[in-house]
C-alpha cells in the first residue's frame, strides 16, 4: 500500500473536527496559542482541522502562520483582503470549514483550548447540536468591563429572549447541520452569539473560567462593543422601534398634563410670561424626535444593506488552495 496515497485520501476526507480561529493583530500571542491547542487536538485521537481566519492583519501575523504551518499539516490559512471585522472573519471560517463538529474560539487564550474536550463530550452525552461555553468566573476582567458584559447579556436577554445563554460569548462547538443552518442565512451585520441560540437546535453549557490576554492588546475597544450592541438589537428586536411609540404615548400625557396646568393657570390669573419652560419643552421633543429618527435609520441602513447583497469579506489566499495549485 502507498503511505503517500493514504495521506492524500485522509486530507480529502472531511476531518472529525474543525476549529475556527478570527486573528487580527496577534503576532504576539501566536506561538503560545499553538503550543496550548495543538496537544489538546492531537490528544483528541480524531482527525481535525485548524482554520485560522487573518482578517486583514497588519503586524507580522502572517508570516509567522504560514511558519506555524510548515511544522503543522493540519493548520490551513486563510487571509481576508481588508480588515473585515470579527463576526465578518468567523463568518469566513465557518463557510470553509469541513469538520463533522466545528469549534470557534479567539486566539487570546482568554478562553482556554483545553475545554474543547468538555465540549465534544457534552455534545455526545447530551446529544447537543451546539455547546456553549459559558464563562462562570470574569474576575480577570476589568470593573467596567463586567458591567458592561452584564449589562450587555441581561438587555439582549430581556429583548431578544432567554434563549440567549447569559455570558456565552463566541466560544462554542457546533455540530455539521448547526453550521450549515448557519452559512444559509444572510451574513451581513450578523452576530453569532445571537445568530446560534436562535435557530433552536438542542444546546448544552460548559462552564469554565476566563482567562487573562495571554499577550497583545483586546480588537475589542469600547467602540466596537458599542457596534456590537447595536447590531445586537436592530438584527434580533423591535423593540427599538416601539420606542418610538412609547416617547409618543408619553409625550402626549405631558402635554394634556401641562395643558391641564395652562388652563388653571390661565382661569386663576396666575399665568407669568417666560421661556425657560418653553425652551426645555421644545428641546425634549427635538431631542426624542432625533432620537427615534436614528433609530429608525438603524433599520432602514440594515434593509438596504440587505439589499445591496455586497460580501462581508472578500478572500485573498487559502493555504488548501494554494497548496493544490502548487502540486
Amino acid at each position: 500500500m502507498n503511505p503517500a496515497a493514504d495521506t492524500d485520501l485522509d486530507r480529502a476526507l472531511p476531518p472529525q473536527v474543525s476549529v475556527v480561529v478570527p486573528m487580527y493583530d496577534e503576532e504576539a500571542v501566536i506561538g503560545m496559542f499553538v503550543d496550548r491547542l495543538r496537544p489538546v487536538l492531537d490528544d483528541l485521537g480524531q482527525t481535525y482541522e485548524v482554520v485560522v481566519v487573518d482578517d486583514g492583519s497588519r503586524d507580522t501575523t502572517p508570516a509567522l502562520l504560514e511558519k506555524a504551518r510548515r511544522d503543522w499539516a493540519e493548520l490551513r490559512v486563510i487571509r481576508l483582503r481588508a480588515n473585515a471585522g470579527h463576526q465578518a472573519a468567523l463568518s469566513a471560517g465557518l463557510m470553509r470549514a469541513r469538520g463533522a463538529w466545528v469549534a470557534t474560539i479567539d486566539a487570546d487564550l482568554q478562553d482556554p483550548p483545553e475545554t474543547i474536550a468538555a465540549m465534544l463530550e457534552a455534545a455526545r452525552e447530551q446529544s447537543a447540536d451546539v455547546v456553549y461555553g459559558v464563562r462562570n468566573d470574569r474576575t480577570t476582567d476589568s470593573a467596567f468591563k463586567r458591567l458592561t458584559a452584564n449589562a450587555y447579556y441581561r438587555m439582549i436577554r430581556r429583548l431578544v429572549g432567554h434563549h440567549v445563554p447569559a455570558d456565552a460569548g463566541d466560544f462554542r462547538l457546533m455540530s455539521r447541520a448547526t453550521v450549515d443552518a448557519v452559512n444559509r442565512l444572510p451574513a451581513q451585520n450578523r452576530v453569532l452569539r445571537l445568530v446560534v441560540p436562535a435557530l433552536g437546535f438542542p444546546s448544552a453549557q460548559v462552564e469554565y473560567r476566563r482567562e487573562e490576554r495571554a499577550a497583545g492588546t483586546t480588537k475589542y475597544p469600547l467602540s466596537r462593543m458599542i457596534r456590537l450592541t447595536v447590531d445586537s438589537l436592530t438584527g434580533f428586536s423591535i423593540a427599538p422601534l416601539r420606542l418610538a411609540t412609547y416617547f409618543g404615548l408619553g409625550g402626549a400625557a405631558v402635554t394634556a398634563l401641562l395643558l391641564a396646568i395652562a388652563v388653571v393657570a390661565f382661569v386663576t390669573d396666575h399665568t407669568l410670561p417666560g421661556w425657560t419652560s418653553t425652551f426645555v419643552v421644545v428641546a425634549a421633543v427635538g431631542t426624542l424626535q432625533l432620537l427615534c429618527l436614528g433609530l429608525l435609520g438603524e433599520y432602514v441602513g440594515r434593509l438596504y444593506t440587505q439589499l445591496q447583497g455586497r460580501p462581508t469579506y472578500h478572500i485573498a489566499y487559502d493555504s488548501v488552495e494554494w497548496d493544490s495549485e502548487q502540486n
